[in-house]
């Protein structure tokens, strides 16, 4: 367990190495949260003001099974959702493993690069905002329509796709190909190299995790008292609107941060390519061998 902790830091240290080369990187995660709270709102504001959002929680109470009641018509509006909300997420997300791609084989990208990646890239992009958007609400189907039961499926299954999509996003950016031949080439990859005991990825959301924890805690935990004080509600919101920028810092941070570590990831994968920044050896001990 601890070599596993000290791996994945190194990890870490290693990925952040990379975005201090190219710190315009973490502007992309910027615009892709930005633009997903705007699609959102988009989807949300209209459901509200219109009453939608009440009918949805009347009909997930119907028929004597959560989901019984859901129609067809909601099914549709939350699968245009998913669309939407994956292909922003999908489109910024290319733009930066993109960028790490080239960073990491040598050459010195800028915000312009990326995008470019991106941009060139939009179909299949699209097509694979698509697949996943189909994923999701079957899953979210099942989870609904059949209870415990249904979201232990959800769970299972959808863990499953998420491992085995988990370098979809930088083989379309490294190749442009479609969406279903990159899910197919992710999981020959992940089988043929790892196997399936995925354990990088969580290593850094752990690291992330041990520095997210104490800045909530002490930032909201500072928060209360100074409500509580007479006349330090100002201070109060003060510390508040600092402790959620800080949080907003560090989800920012690990976003680019994961971007690079797949785009790694990947280079290893595909035929144990040298990259710059990154000790050969700590991307093989990121993952555990299927014996």
């Amino acid at each position: 367990m601890f070599e596993r902790l000290a791996r994945s830091w190194d990890l870490v240290q290693a990925s952040a190495a990379v975005l201090r080369d190219d710190k315009e990187l973490l502007i992309l995660p910027v615009i892709s949260g930005l633009c997903s709270l705007m699609v959102m709102a988009a989807f949300l504001l209209p459901a509200y003001l219109t009453g939608a959002l009440e009918a949805i929680a009347r009909e997930s109470q119907d028929g004597g099974m959560p989901g019984a009641g859901m129609t067809a018509e909601i099914y549709v509006a939350v699968f245009l959702f998913y669309i939407v909300q994956y292909f922003v997420v999908f489109f910024f997300n290319t733009a930066l493993v993109g960028a790490a791609l080239l960073r990491l084989g040598g050459h010195n990208p800028t915000l312009g690069d990326a995008l470019a990646i991106a941009t060139a890239r939009i179909g299949q992009i699209a097509g694979y905002a698509a697949v996943s958007a189909t994923v999701g609400v079957l899953l979210r189907m099942i989870a609904e329509r059949f209870g415990f039961l249904g979201r232990i499926v959800e769970a299972v299954f959808g863990l499953a796709w998420t491992v085995s999509t988990f370098l979809v996003v930088p083989i379309i950016a490294a190749h442009g190909v479609g969406p279903i031949q990159a899910v197919k080439e992710s999981a020959s990859l992940l089988r043929k190299t790892w196997g399936e005991n995925l354990i990088g990825n969580g290593g850094i959301g752990l690291a992330v995790t041990v520095v997210v924890m104490p800045v909530a805690f002490i930032g909201f935990g500072a928060m209360q008292y100074l409500f509580a004080q007479p006349g330090m509600a100002p201070a109060a919101i003060v510390v508040a609107g600092i402790t959620v920028l800080a949080l907003a810092a560090i989800t920012i941070f690990a976003a680019a941060l994961g971007g690079v570590y797949s785009a790694a990831l990947y280079l290893y994968a595909d035929g144990g390519t040298t990259m710059r920044g990154f000790d050969r050896s700590l991307l093989e001990g990121a993952f555990t061998r299927k014996t």
